[in-house]
């Protein structure tokens, strides 16, 4: 593809830990940001509403083979969609069998589910099912009530918020709190972001994820008007996403107690102190996550969902390849080379080592991603922003108090797997 750096590499290729499962392909919602269905690849329309169970079936067969040949212990599995939920209690539990089963004595499993909540409210027996099988649920909730409704809908229009807190306040309650994982929140500028962080908190949430909404160079965020960057960026732009997430890391980072984690700012503040991440959206870790959509199509990341159609594909499926192939192709591996995967700006710039070049669907332009993010600017900030607090804390009087305290609780402990993924839901 033009734009994209060279690579000479030859081999296997890096072992996958981390498997989205897209179990339901449709939604109860209309969300007006969504990559699945919003943007531009549209591959949702050709797929089956739900993966069967023998798709299930020889997924969890390759998992436990790719799990065996690279002798890996815990393997995480995410439920995706669409909606999730969507699939009923009875075939959740069916499905989840299946998976449980392949990989029993061979490798543990971490299951966890992103999901907008809706269907725990009309089938509460899914909370049973989730129990049973130890599934980490994350929710998305776009913040306040105006906030939320604003994008996150109905097929009719309605705002979805009134009933996510239900739903949300039935997922926190006592009996089923030790199933909640977090909240999701996609960015938006027309929402007070302190406030928005604050709407959170109302749920008591152990982490947030805080997304970027996904765009790309031609198909630009709400509020950036960018031209493609020839150099590192110098401070000089407007940089309304950095300005939005800088007001919601002061008021986290300054609070008298801890009150949450937050994913972003947990793992630049590692990067920044010299440790190693494990996001997708930051940091030059290999990508180790892989999509297999309810057909049995094996996938790249959703995000890529975002630069053109068909950019997640690999012509790859369950049913034909095994893992071990798709970890030997060249759209996987080329998120896997560290530095030398970044275009010629973004291995110039001083904080490569920490943005990463930014989340790699951001990067679309002319055909490649052989570029910096169109968040590049945003990011550069954010991540001077977060450096200045800690260089100001690390060196006073008495030693190093609140940068110790977030990297310790948050970002350098092993990953949850519903938040590293970058997928809303």
């Amino acid at each position: 593809m033009a734009g994209e750096p060279a690579s000479t590499e030859a081999g296997p290729g890096l072992p996958f830990r981390q498997y989205l499962l897209k179990i339901h392909s449709r939604c109860n919602l209309a969300c007006d940001y969504c990559y699945m269905y919003e943007a531009a690849d549209q591959s949702w329309r050709t797929r089956p509403r739900r993966m069967e169970l023998a798709t299930a079936r020889r997924v969890g067969a390759l998992i436990a083979r790719h799990a065996a040949e690279h002798e890996l212990d815990e393997v995480g599995v995410v439920l995706h969609g669409g909606e999730p939920l969507l699939v009923g209690a009875a075939h959740l539990d069916a499905l989840l069998n299946e998976l449980t089963g392949a990989l029993a004595g061979r490798s543990a499993v971490r299951f966890s589910l992103q999901t907008n909540g809706l269907r725990l409210l009309a089938e509460p027996a899914l909370l049973d099912v989730l129990h049973r099988h130890r599934v980490s649920v994350g929710v998305s909730l776009d913040g306040a009530p105006v906030d939320h409704d604003r994008h996150r809908r109905f097929p009719g229009g309605a705002g979805s918020h009134a009933r996510t807190a239900e739903a949300l306040r039935l997922l926190t309650s006592p009996e089923h709190r030790s199933l909640f994982a977090g909240l999701l929140c996609v960015v938006d500028l027309a929402a007070d972001p302190v406030g928005t962080y604050e709407a959170l908190l109302d749920f008591a949430p152990p982490r947030i994820d805080l997304l970027l909404p996904h765009g790309t160079w031609e198909a630009q965020p709400p509020g950036l008007l960018r031209t493609l960057p020839t150099a590192p960026p110098d401070g000089s732009a407007p940089t309304p996403y950095a300005d939005w997430l800088r007001a919601v890391f002061d008021r986290w980072y300054d609070a008298p107690r801890r009150e949450t984690g937050i994913r972003l700012f947990e793992e630049l503040a590692v990067l920044l102190l010299g440790g190693r991440a494990s996001s997708e959206a930051v940091g030059l870790a290999p990508v180790d996550l892989v999509v297999v959509e309810a057909d049995g199509t094996i996938e790249q990341a959703d995000s890529l969902k975002a630069a053109y159609d068909g950019a997640p594909g690999t012509g790859l499926d369950v049913f034909r390849h095994d893992f071990g192939a798709a970890a030997a192709h060249p759209a996987f591996r080329a998120r896997q080379r560290g530095r030398a995967g970044l275009g010629p700006v973004c291995a110039a710039c001083p904080l490569a080592g920490v943005c990463g070049g930014g989340l790699y669907a951001h990067r679309y332009a002319n055909g490649g991603f052989g570029h910096p993010s169109v968040y590049c600017a945003d990011l550069a900030a954010l991540i001077g922003h977060i450096g200045g607090r800690l260089r100001r804390d690390l060196v006073r009087p008495g030693g190093p108090a609140r940068p110790t305290a977030a990297v310790a609780a948050g970002g350098a402990r092993p990953d949850d797997g519903w938040e590293r993924t970058g997928q809303d839901g």
